[in-house]
């Protein structure tokens, strides 16, 4: 199965992977940000964890060549290119990938909350 769209929710922080027979996997930035196939994230022979991503967003997807895609957060995180297959990779193991990052997460005692509170307040 090939990839034909990708489509982001910027207000939602969710990003549609839409494949050529139709079908449709979304993938969270969060989940994005945390297995960024970056150097920094994926270490040398030793991931790092990355925690207090629960609200980044993408802030911008530019095409690679014919085989992928560099994202922007908003947390400034832009290294990695997240190639299709990856992405692919991603998704059809998206749960299982889910729940080691959270039991790494609690054995780190780490959370997936911001350190501080960056809401705007309104007057």
């Amino acid at each position: 199965m090939a990839l034909r769209t990708l489509h982001y929710h910027r207000q939602r922080r969710l990003l549609d992977l839409v494949f050529t027979d139709g079908a449709v996997q979304v993938l969270s930035a969060e989940f994005l940000r945390v297995h960024s196939p970056s150097a920094e994230v994926r270490g040398h022979g030793k991931p790092r964890l990355i925690a207090n991503k629960r609200d980044v967003g993408i802030r911008t997807i530019h095409p690679v060549g014919h085989y992928g895609v560099k994202l922007t957060f908003d947390d400034g995180h832009d290294t990695g290119l997240y190639s299709f297959r990856y992405l692919c990779q991603l998704a059809e193991d998206q749960h299982s990938l889910w729940q080691q990052y959270l039991a790494k997460l609690k054995a780190a005692n780490a959370s997936r909350d911001s350190l501080i509170d960056t809401r705007q307040l309104s007057h």
